[in-house]
């Protein structure tokens, strides 16, 4: 099992560089005062697909510079959601303040810095960029400012929060649909800017498409000239729409009727029922199809994802950087390199 949830307290900013970079990847960190009086706080829930951490300390800076990202690949994004205080974070060329109400989604292999003082909490949600890639070329094209303080952006807040809160109560594979779930949302945040929803024809029409699959994922006859039909456009539209976002039809609904089967293997509705029946029920023609395209899609077989339904528990591995900004004309930060390359 991958999953993992643990809690630590530190009271040095010594120990605490050692549990951050080795849980957010190489980084430089710098501190006003090393050897001041530091406490940090981590709470975090990772399995193999997500990562979901709350964090607060003293006041530091961290940079993830080229050097930390070859040495130190992640393929992750991050959102980071501010509960309390204020940062600022640097990537490319845009930079922000962020605070409660605000809301920054970041690429961590690419150049960034994050910069925060005494105060600063916030909420830490790791995911995959190939999956932000799959669901939102736009959302995976660079940092994102997002609202959090209605809409959408209120939505995505609130979940990531409820989230951290139940980690502990859901198993693996329930975490992962959650997550799932709260990653959606955060792609069509992306899409739509600083606004409550998605802005432009295309990515209106492709939220549409989304919706409208995932509603109907275990009908039998569902393809693309249903869905056509069913929301007003051409078939030929829907395709485009689908093409722009580098996926199909085809691939949106195999997707779909698997994340509907694993929330169905894990469920106790349907604990009665086999996984070839269960397989059939959500439109796929063979039990060994299923298998092999859950296997894919999950990184394992549909009766690991059932029996992970009655309990988890696992070893903790790395997971991504999170990276922070600080001008240092405007405080003394001692600068020290940890997880560099020799």
């Amino acid at each position: 099992m991958h999953s993992w949830s643990q809690a630590l307290t530190l009271s040095s900013a010594s120990a605490w560089d050692e549990v951050f970079t080795g849980l957010h990847g190489a980084s430089r960190i710098s501190v006003s005062d090393h050897d001041a009086p530091w406490t940090g706080r981590l709470e975090w829930q990772q399995s193999k697909g997500y990562g979901l951490a709350l964090c607060s300390g003293g006041q530091e800076v961290v940079r993830r510079d080229t050097r930390h990202i070859r040495s130190d690949p992640r393929g992750t994004y991050e959102l980071l959601v501010p509960l309390a205080g204020t940062a600022w974070v640097e990537q490319g060329t845009s930079s922000a303040e962020i605070r409660p109400g605000s809301m920054v989604l970041c690429d961590i292999d690419r150049p960034m810095t994050f910069a925060h003082d005494d105060g600063f909490l916030s909420i830490a949600f790791i995911m995959s960029g190939q999956d932000v890639a799959v669901r939102s070329p736009i959302a995976a094209r660079g940092s994102h400012m997002l609202s959090g303080a209605r809409g959408l952006g209120r939505v995505v807040r609130q979940l990531a929060t409820t989230l951290h809160e139940e980690r502990e109560q859901l198993s693996e594979t329930t975490f992962d649909i959650a997550c799932d779930r709260l990653l959606d949302l955060v792609c069509l945040a992306a899409e739509g800017g600083d606004d409550t929803a998605p802005t432009g024809q295309r990515a209106t029409v492709e939220a549409a498409i989304r919706r409208h699959i995932r509603r109907h994922a275990c009908d039998r006859d569902l393809d693309v000239a249903g869905t056509a039909r069913a929301l007003g456009w051409s078939a030929r539209y829907i395709q485009q729409v689908l093409q722009a976002a580098d996926t199909t039809s085809r691939d949106l609904i195999r997707r779909e009727r698997l994340h509907v089967a694993r929330s169905r293997l894990v469920g106790a509705s349907w604990a009665t029922y086999s996984i070839a029946e269960i397989a059939h029920a959500c439109g796929f023609g063979s039990h060994a199809s299923f298998a092999t395209a859950f296997r894919e899609e999950f990184g394992m077989t549909p009766r690991d994802a059932r029996n992970s339904g009655r309990g988890w528990a696992g070893p903790l591995t790395p997971w991504p950087a999170r990276a922070c900004w600080e001008s240092s004309a405007e405080r003394p930060w001692r600068r020290r390199d940890f997880a560099d390359p020799l």
